[in-house]
């Protein structure tokens, strides 16, 4: 029999680390190989980890919401091969050389000193929002994961509060068990007020109220759209485009795509390929901020803003979009929207985006004024089309006729994106719709 550690796996480039939602196995449960064994949160998304060995989960070393940073041990698995040891390998930990450790003692020691090196000396949190103060770093020592610094900043709890919580994690850590059963009880138990200087708001609730807490999705949004505005002063300008040839075009090909290609083909490919090319005309819109910065990106990599079933949002991203073909874009568009539906998408889908598109006329939406995903520097919602009068001009003179309309919506970080450069941008994805090539061949 062999011991083998099963460790926190890179998940995406971006992906440092990552908290632990459920175990899905217990200690001395029979696992196969790429059996899904546990479940984790990152920043960006929840996946399920599968186990790298199979044999018997002997030993569970990081609890329910635990952060565990990517490569450090998780659990430890017992094999039936035989336990192999390399002797140009040594590590030390804590001035204590591993290697002269039996398996499981060597494990231990490494678990514990990947799992708690962060710890020590974790950062003040601010607290925004109806009043609330600083949730200052306790002198207590207690680590705090940054899940449950994210909920009790979203629920104004103060660090008594949170010192005051026991915790069932390791160590007596408070896991997000903890901190949301406490928030349940504190509903209608008067909680302890923080020191301000102006008087706290607070939201008056009756019996005939239902109170819904908020998901760990729901406040990483929240958190991030709050922020998006804080960092850019957001313009948004619009322009309503006639876009009765795509309709038209889209009509003609669009049961012939589906018998060939067997999937559906969608307004929004088209959408993205005339932004593609827009950014194309203006590479200064193709940016992100960093800091003081401006990275104006080669690449373009199109963000796709998906609802989920939820009700939640998420942004999948087309990768090198400006190097697909119409049809390659509709694959990408139609793939990663089920996907994330589904919950099937990896964390490096959701990142490295350089500019986003929202469909909000799938909504029945006629326009909208978007947030920035930062760091990005703008993004664009297109709204439904509908049918409408408008004056056509021709040689022989001008005439009502009923054409297809959409509204554009252009929001941009006005500290690197003037009014100017903002409008003509989309102007100019307007143009390439208008102009679409209506014999156009897929």
């Amino acid at each position: 029999m062999a011991l083998v550690e099963m460790v926190m796996p890179k998940m995406g480039e971006s992906i440092m680390e990552a908290t632990i939602l459920t175990w899905l196995k217990k200690e001395g449960d029979k696992i196969d190989q790429d059996e899904s064994v546990l479940e984790v949160a990152t920043d960006k998304v929840d996946t399920e980890v599968p186990a790298t060995h199979g044999g018997i989960l002997k030993e569970i070393l990081a609890k329910e919401g635990d952060v565990v940073e990517v490569g450090k041990p998780i659990a430890v698995i017992s094999t039936e091969a035989e336990a192999e040891t390399d002797t140009d390998t040594e590590m030390e930990l804590n001035g204590q050389k591993t290697d002269d450790l039996p398996v499981k003692e060597k494990v231990a020691v490494e678990a514990s000193a990947g799992v708690m090196a962060d710890a020590p000396g974790k950062p003040s949190v601010s607290v925004s929002g109806n009043g609330a103060g600083k949730l200052e770093k306790p002198d207590s020592g207690r680590f705090y994961s940054p899940l449950v610094l994210n909920i009790a900043r979203q629920e104004n709890l103060s660090i008594t509060e949170l010192e005051s919580l026991p915790g069932s994690g390791k160590e007596g850590r408070v896991t997000k068990k903890d901190i949301l059963a406490y928030i349940k009880t504190r509903s209608t138990t008067p909680a302890p007020q923080p020191s301000v200087s102006a008087p706290a708001m607070a939201s008056i609730v009756s019996g005939q109220d239902e109170i819904i807490e908020m998901d760990r999705m729901r406040l990483m949004i929240a958190e991030r759209m709050v922020e998006s505005k804080r960092i850019s002063p957001h313009v948004t300008s619009f322009v309503e485009a006639d876009v009765t040839r795509i309709v038209k075009w889209r009509d003609k090909v669009k049961t012939e795509y589906e018998r060939r290609e067997g999937e559906k083909l969608t307004f929004t490919p088209i959408f993205i390929e005339a932004l593609i090319k827009t950014l194309k005309d203006y590479p200064m819109v193709n940016i992100s901020m960093d800091g003081s910065r401006i990275i104006r990106h080669k690449d373009i990599h199109i963000g796709l803003a998906v609802a989920l079933p939820s009700g939640n949002l998420i942004v999948p991203v087309i990768r090198n979009a400006d190097q697909l073909s119409l049809t390659g874009l509709s694959k990408q568009v139609n793939d990663l929207a089920k996907r994330a539906r589904e919950n099937k998408l990896d964390p490096d889908e959701l990142s490295g985006g350089t500019y986003t598109i929202s469909n909000v006329g799938s909504f029945g939406n006629v326009m909208g004024t978007p947030i920035i995903v930062q760091p990005q520097v703008a993004i664009m919602a297109v709204g439904a089309i509908t049918k409408k009068p408008a004056v056509i001009e021709t040689p022989e003179g001008d005439w009502i006729g009923i054409r297809h309309k959409m509204f554009l919506s252009h929001s941009y970080d006005h500290r690197v994106v003037d009014g100017a450069l903002g409008g003509m941008f989309v102007r100019k994805v307007a143009d390439y719709l208008e102009n679409f090539d209506i014999d156009r061949v897929l």
